[in-house]
């Protein structure tokens, strides 16, 4: 393993196939190739920590897929790049795919050569040998903080969001109009202790959708629910093709006649439904409605642009160190989208 890696956890590991994930070279054979030890205990284990999976092989793709089906593991992997492609180029386009940063991956080749290539592009990739595979599991970088039901189901999710993209690569006519065939149900809640764990992971693994970049670990964000001052917010979405799981966070503290967002992120998986306006739309009605002001924190980081222009439309003005929103011209809140608050929030978007 490369000693340079990025102090991050594992989110995503990249398997070779030929003499890595079983043995031998799937063309030279006119048999199924043998499993190699322990690899799918191994891929078993990634999985059920929430840790996805992909393929960079230099393979012919029809038999490379019939043999992992064979083996049944053709539904571990996510976004396969099985072609003659350099491995590095195929990292790239997971990594796009998938749309986290390739700081947060590791890939598996038996070739130093393969390994080297794709450390001289990406450095950050955490590279192992096919004989160390077996220890992978017990690494702290491929252990969660905390495993919650969300993480346990991050394949499945991912599977469900491809559905999604093929539905909308496949629809002719304006974003909306694809939005409202989705059936979105958007629902704002205060969290409660079995959340807590859900949003730390969310404050961890997201940096592009993330206001401020700051990190939350499940006691402050405790102490915080305790807190008559501050509100923690965590939403949730559902369409037809089923659960994103908790997708946002919301911090608030309340001042007298001030409400000030200390954090809002938001899961990378729901960055073209529009949810970031929505929930904003229905913050500045409520502040209105209230006759509260509104302000938020925005701190830049090397990723989080997207949160900042998410702002900017949404009314809010940089005034010193704060981001105002003056509440006037706020839209009525879409037609493609359910929204439910829990009523212990005490909004009102009426």
């Amino acid at each position: 393993m490369n000693v340079s890696a990025a102090n991050t956890r594992i989110k995503c590991v990249v398997w070779d196939l030929d003499n890595t994930l079983w043995d031998g070279v799937l063309l030279e054979s006119t048999t199924l190739p043998t499993l190699r030890p322990h690899v799918r205990a191994v891929i078993e284990a990634l999985d059920q920590r929430g840790i996805l999976q992909s393929l960079a092989s230099k393979n012919e793709p029809e038999p490379a897929l019939a043999a992992l089906a064979a083996h049944g593991l053709d539904q571990y992997f996510l976004y396969p790049q099985i072609s003659w492609n350099a491995k590095s180029q195929a990292i790239d386009e997971i990594a796009k795919k998938l749309n986290i940063g390739i700081d947060t991956f590791a890939f598996i080749d038996d070739q130093a050569f393969e390994r080297d290539e794709v450390l001289s592009i990406h450095p950050c990739v955490r590279t192992y040998s096919e004989v160390e595979l077996e220890r992978l599991p017990g690494l702290e970088d491929f252990t969660p903080l905390h495993l919650t039901e969300d993480s346990k189901k991050r394949r499945q999710m991912y599977q469900k969001e491809e559905l999604r993209s093929k539905a909308q690569d496949a629809f002719k006519g304006p974003q909306d109009a694809f939005l409202r065939t989705l059936d979105l149900k958007l629902r704002l809640k205060p969290a409660c202790e079995e959340d807590l764990y859900r949003a730390e992971e969310l404050t961890v693994r997201t940096n592009q959708l993330n206001t401020t970049g700051v990190t939350y670990s499940a006691e402050q964000l405790r102490e915080l629910l305790a807190s008559e001052h501050h509100q923690v917010i965590v939403a949730e979405l559902d369409d037809k093709y089923g659960a994103y799981g908790a997708i946002g966070l919301l911090l608030i503290s309340e001042q007298p006649a001030l409400w000030c967002v200390d954090l809002f992120l938001m899961s990378c998986r729901v960055m073209s439904r529009g949810v970031g306006g929505v929930i904003l739309t229905a913050l500045r009605k409520t502040c209105h409605n209230r006759q509260i002001r509104l302000a938020a924190q925005f701190k830049e980081t090397d990723r989080n642009r997207l949160m900042f222009i998410t702002y900017r439309f949404a009314g809010f003005k940089e005034e010193g160190d704060l981001l105002v929103n003056e509440l006037t011209s706020i839209p009525e809140l879409p037609d493609y989208i359910q929204l439910n608050i829990d009523d212990a929030m005490g909004w009102s978007v009426q």
